[in-house]
């Protein structure tokens, strides 16, 4: 008896123990990667700053909801159940809770249910989309249409079929990055089975003609996709309006967890798709793969939750668009909005400081999140492809800040941001010899510029 006393102690201790050393190594291992902080500010990656700074980068990422953290926790915690276990309670209750969020998430667009397919977010939803349509018809529809301004991934994709001997026309568009909507029509052809064009562009802002464009796909009788990962929540989506036949959404574009997204797939006319992924069948076949409840509860609390408060935000960030944009304008000259004023989602506001080298400004702006451009290719020093695409000049192209505005985001981070980049742009303008040359009334544009 006293021999299992102490063995049972022995165990005790040592499990006790050795579940210190775990969480002290992984503490220690959580600790290494923090910022390092002192009395004075926080240094990152060598970069010296004040405080956290103020974030405007929501094109790239949004912050979760803390409703949608609520909504996701139980099912981390106590809920964690695998959704397709069909032979017990946790099971039941994660697919009862998956299913609910299908059905919150097609209720935000107007569609069925039965229409949502979960996937892990919208750059999987736009290469099955692209590819799975293209493949499963590809005995009679060897041709895509898309746009110049296309997010990476659905370029890309139509990349990857091109080197499979499939033809793609890439539309340009007009200085305000709208599509053309003659032009479009006339690219249509007899074996085209897919037209690709995004809703709101995730590096301007502006808001394509959807339901025009699914009026002369309905003409033609071709299928339609749209991008939507950017338009969600934050523009009304009618997927019977705008004719789409596939639609991509991502969750933490909405004030959801990443990790997860949603395809958007009409029933009536029936579309079909070949999976890009092969496994047990879930999704319908379509994507294979255990669903993540607590992501896919997450973003449709997340779709919820918007469905609520968009009109509100709608108004709200309006109001801070303009402060930002009228504080800017205000105290610089040479300042130019990228894209349509009259058609762009409000929280998307892309500015090009003229005589100012981008990247110098972003390096200044140490105290603001913002990018020049899209997160997905903001590692490159290249000018965006979607400024030249506009027509942008390439000096122009290099000067470009996204501003992102968002549900959290306050007037005073609004009033802080337009202090800092006046203040880093005015800096940068004094040394440089263009702007003293623009100031004393020369035109740039006609030095002959000679080398030496």
């Amino acid at each position: 008896m006293i021999s299992k006393l102490v063995a049972s102690n022995l165990r005790h201790h040592l499990t006790k123990s050795s579940r210190i050393l775990r969480l002290s190594t992984a503490a220690a291992a959580a600790e290494a990667s923090l910022p390092e902080h002192d009395g004075s500010g926080t240094t990152m990656k060598g970069v010296r700053i004040s405080g956290r700074p103020l974030y405007l980068d929501v094109q790239a990422t949004s912050p979760v909801d803390p409703r949608v953290l609520d909504a996701m926790l139980p099912f981390y915690l106590s809920r964690y159940g695998n959704p397709h276990s069909r032979t017990h309670f946790y099971g039941w209750e994660s697919d009862e809770a998956v299913e609910r969020a299908r059905a919150q998430v097609a209720s935000l667009i107007g569609a069925s249910p039965k229409e949502i397919v979960f996937t892990s977010g919208a750059t999987e939803s736009n290469n099955i989309s692209v590819k799975g349509v293209m493949h499963f018809y590809r005995d009679k529809k060897r041709h895509v249409v898309t746009t110049q301004t296309e997010h990476k991934c659905v370029l890309d994709s139509c990349r990857h079929l091109q080197q499979e001997g499939f033809d793609v026309t890439y539309l340009p568009v007009e200085s305000d990055g709208l599509v053309d909507l003659e032009k479009l029509r006339a690219a249509i052809r007899p074996d085209t089975g897919l037209v690709s064009v995004m809703a709101v562009n995730n590096e301007i802002g502006v808001v394509q003609p959807l339901e025009e464009i699914g009026r002369i796909c309905k003409e033609f009788n071709v299928p339609f996709h749209t991008d939507a990962a950017q338009a969600l929540g934050k523009i009304p989506i009618d997927v019977e309006k705008w004719n789409v036949s596939l639609m991509s959404l991502s969750g933490h574009k909405v004030y959801g967890p990443k990790g997860v997204g949603a395809l958007y797939l009409r029933r009536r006319p029936r579309i079909r798709v070949e999976p890009q992924m092969n496994g047990g069948g879930q999704e319908r076949g379509i994507r294979s793969g255990t669903v993540p409840t607590p992501l896919v509860v997450g973003m449709g609390a997340a779709c919820e939750v918007a469905m609520k408060e968009m009109e509100y935000d709608e108004k709200r960030i309006s109001s801070l668009h303009q402060r930002l944009l009228n504080g800017i304008r205000e105290k610089l000259d040479g300042v130019v909005v990228n894209g349509s004023m009259e058609r762009r989602y409000a929280g998307n506001l892309n500015l090009s400081f003229a005589y100012v080298e981008g990247e110098s400004l972003l390096m200044g702006l140490k105290e603001v999140a913002v990018s020049s451009g899209s997160a997905c290719t903001s590692a490159s020093l290249e000018p965006s492809y979607v400024l030249r695409a506009l027509g942008v000049e390439e000096d122009m192209a290099h000067t470009s800040i996204r501003f992102g505005i968002g549900r959290f985001t306050t007037e005073a981070e609004i009033d802080r941001a337009v202090e800092l980049t006046v203040q880093q742009v005015q800096k940068l303008r004094e040394m440089s010899p263009l702007y003293e040359m623009v100031k004393e009334g020369i035109n740039i544009k006609d030095i002959q510029w000679a080398q030496h």
